[in-house]
């Protein structure tokens, strides 16, 4: 799996890659925001927010914008506002510093099962809940007749809801089904991942069932 560090900080970047090469990765280093937008494709990548030359949500943004790599936001900031925005702007999930290197080899492997792991059978049929259709052959979703743009973990997410609407997922199950069954992150992640949502979508389309789980409302308009 060949992963793309984005880190200027040489203190930090030269032990965390030799650790990650015993781990088996093959790493890159950017050490600037425009190297890492010019680096060839990867399968994750790495990103710390503290560029030199770029704004790291907008290095960010813009990986997104040109392709689905999964990308594993570095932050110093723990506040939830900050969170929602990272996932707003394209990043598939995050670790706050100071993070436990194998806390960040548990969640690179998660990822790496996720794309091995065969598309289900039935995930070419489009799915239609009131005025949400998804389409899972081009991952295309559309909301009241608005196209809506989602990070890949929202999609997953909201597929994942989609399959069975109106039944209540349980928290561990959604992190189950969704992130990794050997998660063993905070669930504060699904909880974002869901306002993330609701801002895109409206927010009454998916419920809350307290101390249980969420559920996507069956009906129109999530009325």
């Amino acid at each position: 799996m060949q992963l793309l560090l984005v880190e200027d900080d040489s203190t930090i970047s030269v032990p965390l890659r030799e650790g990650l090469m015993r781990e088996g990765f093959e790493v890159t280093v950017a050490a600037t925001g425009a190297a890492a937008l010019a680096a060839p494709p990867v399968d994750l990548v790495l990103l710390d927010l503290g560029l030199p030359d770029l704004e790291g949500r907008v290095v960010c943004q813009q990986l997104r914008a040109r392709s689905a790599v999964p990308i594993i936001v570095v932050t110093a900031r723990g506040d939830e506002i900050d969170r929602v925005m990272l996932l707003e702007l394209g990043a598939d999930d995050y670790v706050v510093k100071p993070f436990g290197f194998r806390e960040l080899v548990a969640r690179i492997r998660a990822v790496s099962r996720r794309m091995a792991a065969p598309e289900a059978p039935a995930a070419h049929s489009t799915v239609v809940v009131g005025e949400l259709t998804v389409d899972p052959r081009t991952r295309a979703v559309t909301f009241a007749g608005a196209p809506v743009a989602l990070t890949p973990k929202e999609y997953d997410l909201l597929v994942c809801l989609a399959a069975d609407p109106g039944a209540v997922r349980s928290r561990e199950q959604l992190i189950h089904d969704v992130w990794d069954e050997h998660w063993w992150g905070s669930t504060k992640t699904l909880d974002v991942h869901i306002a993330s949502l609701r801002k895109k979508l409206r927010p009454e389309f998916i419920e809350t069932v307290r101390s249980v789980g969420y559920r996507l409302v069956d009906g129109p308009g999530g009325a």
